[in-house]
This record gives C-alpha cells, sequence and structure tokens, in this order.
C-alpha cells in the first residue's frame, strides 16, 4: 500500500499546498500544544486539544505530500498516513489512533473517561509527532518552512 493507492481508493484527495497553509498549521498546533497544558481544563479536554495538535501536524505532512484526507474515516486516514509520509514506526501510530477512539469516547460518548494521566500522555506523543513532522518537512520540503 502507498499513497498513491490511497489516492486511487478514494481515501485521499491531490491537494496543492502552500507555505502559508502549512505555516497556519503549524500555528494551531503551537497554540493547542500550550493549551493542553491549562491546569484547570477537564482531562477530556485536555487530551482533545493535545489529539487536535498531533491531527494538525499529521495533516501538513500529509498536505506537503501532496495529499489532503477525504471526509469519510478523515481522522483515521490522516492517523495513518504517517505510516506512509514519516514512516512512522506502527507503535506510534496504533498509539494515536488509541487516543482518536478515546477522544471519541470522551468527546461525544461520555464525560469523565479520560484520567489525568492520558491527557498527560496524549500531550507528550503531540509533542513527539510534532518534533518529528517538523524534522521531517525541513528536511524533506524546506520550502514550507520559515
Amino acid at each position: 500500500m502507498s499513497l498513491t493507492d490511497w489516492l486511487n481508493n478514494g481515501w485521499l484527495i491531490e491537494h496543492v499546498t502552500s507555505k502559508t497553509e502549512v505555516s497556519d498549521l503549524i500555528s494551531v498546533v503551537a497554540r493547542d500544544l500550550n493549551d493542553s497544558k491549562i491546569e484547570g481544563l477537564s482531562p477530556d479536554w485536555r487530551l482533545s486539544i493535545a489529539y487536535n495538535a498531533a491531527l494538525q501536524i499529521a495533516t501538513a505532512a500529509l498536505a506537503v505530500s501532496g495529499y489532503r484526507a477525504s471526509r469519510e474515516s478523515h481522522h483515521y486516514r490522516v492517523i495513518q498516513s504517517l505510516c506512509f509520509t514519516l514512516k512512522a514506526e506502527k507503535k506510534l501510530v496504533r498509539k494515536f489512533d488509541l487516543f482518536r477512539k478515546k477522544r471519541n469516547i470522551g468527546g461525544y460518548e461520555r464525560a469523565g473517561m479520560i484520567s489525568d494521566q492520558e491527557a498527560a500522555e496524549m500531550h507528550h506523543l503531540a509533542i513527539e509527532i510534532n518534533e518529528l513532522v517538523m524534522n521531517w518537512i525541513d528536511k524533506n520540503y524546506p520550502e514550507y518552512m520559515d
């Protein structure tokens, strides 16, 4: 499987990004990484904010690769695409996807299901994914970096 196969399956759409779009996504990531540490927010919200940071930087990786995820299973596709864009370890992608599922429960089904520890773990995972993507973009697509 490759991103081209995903495109042929209709899971991705060809996309021409810009330095502005990538910069805007990076700004959202920075904001969300900061906000996910705010004391007083519930663990559900802190996890959701950190998750969004990781999702947006993964979206940036997909964008500089020339794609965006289709609407169907959008978050799942963006997360799984890290296997192709960054050649990320399956363990990292599985952990990110597990937090996607936890976020869905905490955000849509039942409040109070996320622990402080889980929110902190998602925050650290978001930092790790952000560093991996930023280094990868800087190395492979420097034209999109400031």
